[in-house]
């Protein structure tokens, strides 16, 4: 696929995700938000109807005190007429058959005047009714505004109400307290508190009495936020899920351009190790073609000559491939194919240098050895120890300066119980910008017009991993046109 093509497909899904994204924020706000105003209607109207309440309850109990009171003295003023209208009757002479006319129309006014009084009666009572509602309503009260509010009433009145109303008091707890006019407290529930952020509702009491018979209830919702929140939290796995698809297509899309370079650096790699191929086998076979001719003299120094290129071009193929076989163990196992042993590190380091200092020399250079550490051991493979220290000698020697004789240092000493080895050269050096990528994989440092650096790209990769297994850093410095200086620290064997 191009690389056009993925870019394009990128950028519509990024597009598509990021409005989704979007708009789902876009909707839990407004989601919140209209939560929140319901559960500000809801708190209002409760606090109303609790207050409410309160104030009709007073009124209640206040009406019925003074009619008790008036309708016990109106009865004692009754009972008292209604004994001085009905005096003992005197006694009639009877008629001849036993009966006088006379008790009849004696004993009819008296009821009558009962029955009056009782009518009376009535009429009284309603009037008193009327009497003492009037007063309760439109008359001042004389009691004290701190006398007329009672905390458990109020607190009863007020949870009753906000269930209600919908408020659930199991997430979310509420404090109240109640105010004068002038702000001085009257009453508050035992655990009342003031925290930041704290949602307040102010609600009055008794407001249609004088100013110092009323004042006001305030309630304070701690973490309402969260109950709010809460409320709406439906919406979250949806905006979860689109960002955990976002994130896989973002990594999907990393993969996929990582992949198409690790494809390019691949075939690079064929082609290097082709061509890195092709020229030994190309001398080999010329070689043995020379040796099989019958018609080319063959004279001893001929063969000697013929038979030291085929020797010399089969090392070649061997180091080569010994590389690529290293690198593919450590990808298959990591530090399984390593045999970790004591190691006496400065022998190991001298051995190799004196081994090389030929190949240096026949370049013209020089490289000098300051085996300076006094605590050399350490864990570690041999042959891998081994392999890593060439590796780094002859990374210098291939990015050498073709013009300036070579000058290569390498030098041991101990630094915070660690064995630290440094391989300095004055090199053609290496960009700040291509330092970051030495250690990759089949990355090969660009050399510009310089086609006579030969190379796969494995080299430093391998050093890199050999150092990681052994638990070990190692650190480049480098300065274009002036040198490069490499230093492996690794951890000593009683450290």
């Amino acid at each position: 696929m191009k690389k056009r093509t993925i870019w394009i497909i990128a950028c519509a899904m990024g597009i598509s995700f990021a409005a989704l994204i979007f708009m789902q924020v876009f909707y839990f706000n407004k989601i919140v938000e209209m939560r929140q105003r319901q559960f500000d209607e809801n708190v209002k109207r409760a606090l109303y109807q609790a207050v409410h309440s309160i104030e009709l309850k007073e009124t209640q109990t206040t009406i019925e005190k003074e009619i008790a009171a008036n309708d016990s003295t109106h009865r004692d003023q009754l009972r008292t007429e209604m004994e001085g209208l009905q005096p003992a009757p005197p006694a009639l002479p009877l008629d001849p058959d036993g009966i006088s006319p006379k008790i009849g129309m004696g004993l009819q006014r008296p009821n009558t005047a009962i029955a009056d009084r009782v009518r009376e009666r009535f009429i009284n009572q309603k009037n008193l009714l009327n009497e003492v509602i009037y007063s309760t309503l439109y008359h001042p009260v004389d009691i004290p505004f701190e006398r007329r509010i009672n905390r458990n009433d109020l607190d009863n009145a007020l949870k009753t109400e906000l269930q209600h109303n919908g408020i659930d008091l199991k997430q979310v707890a509420y404090h109240f307290q109640v105010l004068t006019i002038d702000g001085r407290e009257v009453a508050r529930c035992p655990d009342y508190e003031e925290g930041f952020g704290d949602a307040v509702y102010k609600q009055p009491i008794f407001p249609n009495d004088p100013p110092s018979q009323s004042g006001f209830v305030v309630v304070r919702f701690p973490h309402v936020g969260n109950y709010i929140y809460e409320s709406a939290r439906f919406v979250l796995p949806a905006i979860i899920f689109t960002f955990i698809l976002l994130v896989m297509f973002i990594f999907t899309i990393f993969t996929i351009f990582r992949q198409r370079k690790l494809s390019e650096i691949k075939n690079d790699f064929i082609n290097n190790m082709t061509h890195e191929f092709k020229t030994p086998i190309a001398s080999i076979n010329l070689a043995a073609q020379m040796l099989s001719d019958r018609n080319i003299e063959k004279s001893e120094e001929r063969i000697a000559h013929l038979s030291r290129i085929i020797t010399d071009e089969s090392k070649r193929l061997k180091f080569h491939v010994e590389k690529v076989l290293q690198m593919s163990a450590f990808d298959r196992s990591d530090t399984a194919t390593l045999k970790f042993q004591e190691l006496e590190a400065n022998t190991v380091i001298e051995d190799v240098v004196a081994t090389f200092r030929l190949q240096v020399e026949n370049v013209h250079g020089t490289i000098e050895s300051h085996i300076d550490a006094e605590d050399p051991i350490v864990q570690a493979d041999p042959m891998h120890f081994t392999n890593l220290i060439y590796n780094l000698l002859e990374n210098a020697l291939k990015y050498r300066k073709p013009d300036v004789p070579l000058e290569l240092h390498v030098a041991t000493y101990n630094k915070d119980n660690q064995l630290c080895i440094s391989f300095k050269d004055n090199g053609i050096g290496i960009r700040r910008e291509n330092l970051k990528h030495i250690f990759e994989r089949f990355y090969r440092v660009p050399t510009g017009n310089v086609h006579n650096v030969k190379g796969v790209g494995i080299g430093l990769a391998y050093v890199a991993s050999v150092v990681k297994a052994h638990k070990g850093t190692i650190h480049v410095d480098s300065n274009y046109g002036i040198g490069t200086t490499f230093t492996i620290s690794l951890p000593l064997l009683d450290a």
